[in-house]
């Protein structure tokens, strides 16, 4: 089923019992924009390096 294991199925109940489905949403979001500023972060841009460039 999707190339989802036994296990991968149990992860995801143990964190739908844990967080419940309300609040998964906004777990989501908050894990993509963590990424997103470590990935920004890797890259070297940040909003000091843009207002030392505006100075």
């Amino acid at each position: 089923m999707f190339g989802l294991s036994g296990g991968h199925l149990l992860i995801l109940a143990v964190v739908v019992l844990l967080f419940g489905s309300r609040r998964l949403p906004d777990l989501g979001s908050a894990l993509g924009k963590g990424v997103h500023a470590f990935k920004k972060g890797l890259e070297g841009k940040n909003s000091d390096d843009d207002q030392n460039k505006l100075s």
